[in-house]
């Protein structure tokens, strides 16, 4: 048993892992993973397990920011400093505390209110705050006023705000207006510095998601080849395919998230590269893609898994080799029983989330 750094620990609805030890932890999500994939041999991969997180959603309440309550979701637990954030986001996270206060919080039992939540990403060397507000809300001129005038004040280097309906608990939109600087963020990986929209998708671990990518990159280079060609499934803005694009005669981005796409092609035209392909497309339409062979595939799908049509089409099309990333163990386990004709070859276990249940899988699977 380990002693709780967090003073919210069992009020606040995360970080439910803090009474534990960290080893204790892994070994906890070890398990996990080897259940799912029925490999004996798990690598673990941790970095820093407190004060890594560049990305946190805090959540507007009367008097403060907070985040949602243990069980009662519609209850914010006032947060003035979190142990999972990094240090820019907690010197953020006083900086918004400290001007708004007494704001026209959202009630998101009554659907009324101005002031949703408080995006902060804070990678090395960038920072932004994502303002998210109700878009139907009387008070948003004065809001506004209020957010220009922070934005003058604050370290961050980039202010948007975000529109979201009431009766819609999200934050991220496509309407949305910048304030000060501009809607993207830099962050580099293995030498690159990637750009991604402040509202896009970006692992919020940046130690981890180096080691995740030298191991990746480590495999991939056992398949690389003039004549082999890579597909980066669920691509976002392009970082397995373009971290990697110099061991492959061909690299194809398949995205249905068009900012990321736009950040996809900047990024490609930045480095360099002269063979990869971003493809804006649905997952669910992926028997439209025509693609060379030999292939090797990188999927880091969503939450959600593998759509049902790319098991099918992957089972068609049989690439030679498949990296498969997962957040969700047990959409891993369902989606590898789908992919009968691939073998297990490696299993590692990277601690994306320390303090909390949460993981991050690479399951390497080569053709039978």
């Amino acid at each position: 048993m380990a002693e709780p750094l967090c003073p919210y620990f069992r009020r606040c609805g995360g970080c439910l892992y803090q009474h534990l030890d960290y080893q204790d932890q892994l070994q906890k999500k070890a398990e996990e993973l080897r259940r799912a994939t029925g490999s004996q041999n798990i690598e673990i991969y941790s970095g820093e397990p407190y004060f890594y997180r560049t990305r946190m959603d805090f959540i507007f309440h009367s008097n403060g920011l907070g985040l949602r309550e243990r069980h009662r979701w519609w209850r914010i637990v006032d947060v003035e400093q979190c142990v999972i954030a990094n240090s820019s986001i907690n010197q953020l996270v006083r900086e918004v505390r400290d001007y708004f206060q007494n704001v026209d919080a959202f009630d998101v039992r009554l659907k009324r209110g101005t002031f949703r939540f408080a995006v902060m990403r804070t990678p090395p060397g960038d920072s932004a705050i994502s303002f998210v507000l109700n878009k139907v809300s009387s008070n948003l001129p004065l809001s506004l006023e209020q957010i220009a005038d922070f934005s003058k004040k604050t370290s961050a280097q980039n202010i948007i705000v975000t529109f979201v309906p009431p009766n819609r608990d999200v934050s991220v939109s496509d309407d949305f207006q910048v304030i000060k600087g501009e809607p993207y963020l830099k962050e580099e990986l293995l030498g690159l510095k990637f750009l991604y929209p402040v509202q896009g998708f970006f692992q919020n671990n940046h130690q981890m998601t180096e080691s995740l990518h030298r191991y990746c990159r480590s495999i991939l280079e056992k398949y690389a080849g003039r004549r082999t060609s890579l597909l980066d499934l669920y691509a976002g803005v392009g970082t397995f395919g373009l971290l990697n694009a110099d061991l492959f005669r061909e690299v194809f981005l398949f995205e249905n998230y068009e900012p990321a796409i736009e950040a996809a092609k900047k990024n490609i035209t930045s480095f360099g590269l002269k063979n990869v392909s971003p493809i804006l497309e649905d997952a669910k339409n992926i028997h439209k893609l025509t693609l060379p062979s030999p292939l090797i595939v990188v999927a880091d799908p969503p939450r959600t898994g593998l759509h049902p049509r790319v098991l099918k089409y992957l089972n068609n099309i049989r690439p030679k080799a498949i990296l498969y990333i997962s957040c969700n163990v047990e959409r891993l386990r369902h989606d590898l029983q789908a992919l009968p004709i691939y073998r297990l070859k490696r299993a590692a276990l990277f601690d994306f989330f320390p303090q909390t249940p949460h993981l991050e899988a690479v399951v390497e699977l080569k053709l039978k």
